[in-house]
């Protein structure tokens, strides 16, 4: 009789040997890619458009065909993309455009100067950065949500260049391009199209800052790169956890894993329950789901690096999602005042990832391989530079001088307290010369 087959989710203990190995082993893989990518970059930033070429060629993009490595696409490709796009699809990427739209509105910084004392106000200019670059995946699947995650906030914060690469872009794409409003879109991708955005080649200026996800040797490159061209981050393979109390809909959970698995065979989707019999029946869920639609890439970051694992109890599971630190994190919402490291967070049985992945309006380039414990995920305060401000007048600034030239004198730079010394009168100009140098003092 043949021996049935494990089951494609594993029920384990909190505690157990590997676990948390499980969930980092997408880190394992970055040093072979690093060295692959060193070489890319090093070459594209050596020799630009040639390099940029053949190593596409190498690594060639499925459906690359239509365009040359590099090739920027036409305002009225992009248009014409538009066009051929199906209705149904034009307006749930409006719909989409919207949301994001309004999301980086409400998460803008505004200007403000305040006063701090009478004659001396300070504040902030919010500025963009003067140009980005947009990497939008273009291997397993076609992803438009992600060209609108990542060009729309930037447009919404008011970057005057906007770049996007992708290496095989379906129509689609092209349309989520248009919609957005991009004006230069060039067909590249891998770790060359990383390098060719952060040092430019004879045919494409450098950008200031390069955004998006990518596959481990997109990632390898940023990092790279983060020396000589600004990143948001270095995200991995998708990851999703489920924090559930018991009593939770099973079939929703065991959905949720699947979607997320399906991103990438090194993505990591875990439930943390304390119930026992939950998780029996999510891993009954999950094989019942799996065997109706059959998908083989979820399968196989099922078995690799996703699990269901029973908890102490409620404190335990909370604490054990706050040290993983995941990039995609559902809970009760009772209990969203305790999460403290998450890239985003989905309150309840009716908030799937899918969701955020595509119309709520928050972003889906989030932080992944515990990064969360650092930063959220991408937004359009990425795009933007905090300036501060200060205007003080006479008046203003001789409230502060004495203090000035306290501090000043305590760490040994004379010449800022004759700065403030210069711009006062006799009596503020004696007390500070008095101090400015170890000899003019009495």
């Amino acid at each position: 009789m043949a021996r049935p087959s494990p089951p494609l989710l594993e029920i384990v203990r909190a505690g157990s040997p590997g676990l948390e190995r499980r969930w980092r082993e997408a880190e394992r893989a970055s040093a072979a890619a690093e060295r692959v990518a060193e070489r890319i970059v090093r070459d594209v930033r050596r020799r630009g458009d040639a390099a940029l070429a053949e190593w596409s060629r190498r690594f060639p993009a499925a459906g690359q065909g239509r365009y040359a490595p590099g090739e920027r696409v036409s305002a009225a490709a992009l248009a014409a993309a538009w066009r051929r796009t199906p209705p149904a699809l034009r307006r749930a990427l409006r719909q989409a455009a919207g949301n994001i739209r309004r999301m980086a509105e409400w998460q803008k910084p505004r200007p403000w100067m305040r006063r701090v004392l009478p004659g001396v106000c300070v504040g902030q200019l919010v500025r963009a950065i003067e140009s980005v670059g947009c990497y939008v995946p273009g291997g397993r699947y076609p992803l438009p949500s992600t060209l609108l995650m990542t060009a729309l906030p930037a447009r919404t914060a008011g970057v005057p260049r906007v770049v996007v690469a992708c290496p095989s872009p379906a129509d689609a794409v092209l349309a989520a391009a248009h919609l957005a409003g991009v004006e230069e879109f060039r067909v590249m991708g891998g770790a060359q199209a990383i390098a060719a955005l952060a040092y430019g080649t004879r045919t494409l200026a450098p950008v200031a800052k390069i955004v998006g996800p990518g596959n481990e040797y997109v990632t390898a490159a940023k990092r790279l790169v983060a020396g000589d061209c600004e990143i948001d981050f270095a995200a991995g393979p998708t990851e999703v956890l489920w924090l559930a109390r018991g009593g939770e809909n099973p079939a929703f959970i065991a959905a949720d894993l699947i979607a997320q698995a399906e991103h990438d065979p090194r993505a990591a989707a875990w439930l943390v329950t304390p119930a026992g019999d939950l998780a029996r029946a999510v891993q009954q869920e999950v094989e019942r789901q799996m065997g109706a639609r059959p998908n083989a890439v979820a399968a196989a970051a099922l078995r690799r690096r996703s699990a269901i694992i029973l908890a102490r109890d409620w404190t335990h599971a909370l604490a054990l999602a706050d040290r993983l630190a995941p990039e995609h994190l559902t809970l009760p919402a009772a209990d969203l005042a305790k999460v403290h490291n998450a890239g985003s967070v989905f309150l309840g049985d009716y908030a799937p990832q899918a969701v955020g992945d595509y119309l709520s309006g928050t972003n889906h380039v989030l932080p992944t391989q515990g990064r969360a414990r650092l930063r959220g995920g991408l937004s359009v305060t990425d795009f933007l530079k905090l300036i501060t401000v200060q205007r003080l007048t006479k008046a203003g600034l001789r409230r502060l001088a004495l203090h000035i030239v306290t501090l000043a004198e305590a760490e040994g730079l004379h010449a800022h307290a004759g700065s403030v010394a210069v711009r006062l009168q006799p009596a503020a100009q004696r007390t500070a010369a008095a101090t400015l140098t170890p000899e003019g003092r009495k």
